[in-house]
């Protein structure tokens, strides 16, 4: 698999493999191993829009998305437990440490939970599938909304707004109640709640550095049956993550995530179906940037991977 990647960037690693072992899941972004009582989870630099895996991938993307997860599964598990069992690949089963180099700092050993059906997304800004729902149905997944509302706005309170998970293809918006209906309306209720503290939590401390968590979404599951947060955690590829200083409505503001990937793409004579097309140094390189900026600002610290 080619990539194309400037002098001064490390390579990307757009394929995990394990010699001896098969993942039960492989995702767009992701390689789920299993190992027993635990899954190991690993990140590789894979990118994808508009449901394509791109041929050429980013350099530490997997590092960024598995060192944000790990920050805020820390720094919130005081509102929610987490599935996070180590990112230490010394505490990996023995099994693992052929390839502690490469599971390094791109990797995550995580409990086993019985996953609900439903992805749990907060929406504190009109924008992506909510602003494309808004403007067919003059509201937001069962949510009333004023007319008016002009795309990228602030809503008047964050919304909760559920959806289901696809196999393929985009997940689907419904309502609170179809969600009661899959899941029962005691734990529905309380996934909301925990989204929401989440949510505002986070978006508090995201704001007091210089970023507008516009919507993200979490998974939860069972552990022993206690609710627990798992996945990923409020990273570029979960989350909708603009500049403070560059924000205004009316339009798609710039962001850390890959929506500059995809405004490149529209650039392009490409219709959206497989192969997609190679990716050029300077689009790496940027998309890279953004990815280690948003690092850089939620956490206040350098990289260390």
């Amino acid at each position: 698999m080619s990539n194309h990647i400037q002098a001064d960037q490390p390579r990307a690693i757009t394929q995990i493999k394990l010699p001896g072992f098969e993942p039960v899941r492989s995702g767009k972004v992701r390689e789920v191993y299993d190992a027993g009582d635990t899954f190991l989870f690993v990140a590789s630099d894979r990118i994808s829009a508009f449901d394509c895996i791109m041929p050429t991938g980013i350099p530490d993307k997997g590092y960024v998305l598995s060192h944000l997860s790990s920050y805020w599964f820390k720094k919130l598990e005081k509102i929610v437990p987490n599935h996070v069992v180590s990112m230490d690949t010394m505490q990996y089963p023995a099994e693992f440490a052929p390839y502690a180099a490469l599971l390094t700092g791109r990797s995550m050993l995580v409990r086993k939970a019985e996953m609900f059906p439903v992805e749990c997304v907060a929406r504190g800004y009109l924008a992506g599938s909510g602003w494309k729902d808004y403007q067919t149905t003059g509201g937001l997944a069962g949510h009333a909304l004023p007319s008016g509302l002009e795309q990228s706005c602030r809503l008047s309170e964050p919304l909760f707004t559920p959806a289901t998970k696809a196999e393929s293809g985009h997940d689907i918006n419904i309502s609170f109640s179809e969600m009661t209906n899959i899941i029962g309306k005691d734990t529905a209720n309380r996934l909301r709640e925990i989204t929401m503290n989440l949510y505002r939590t986070a978006a508090e401390h995201a704001a007091e550095h210089g970023i507008i968590i516009a919507d993200t979404k979490f998974e939860f599951g069972l552990i022993d049956g206690e609710i627990v947060w798992a996945d990923e955690a409020l990273t570029p590829d979960s989350s909708r993550f603009w500049p403070a200083d560059q924000y205004q409505t009316g339009i798609s503001p710039p962001s850390f995530d890959k929506q500059f990937l995809r405004d490149y793409l529209e650039t392009l004579d490409w219709d959206k179906t497989p192969p997609a097309p190679e990716l050029p140094d300077e689009i790496v390189a940027r998309t890279r940037e953004k990815y280690l900026e948003a690092y850089r600002l939620l956490t206040g610290s350098e990289p260390q991977w």
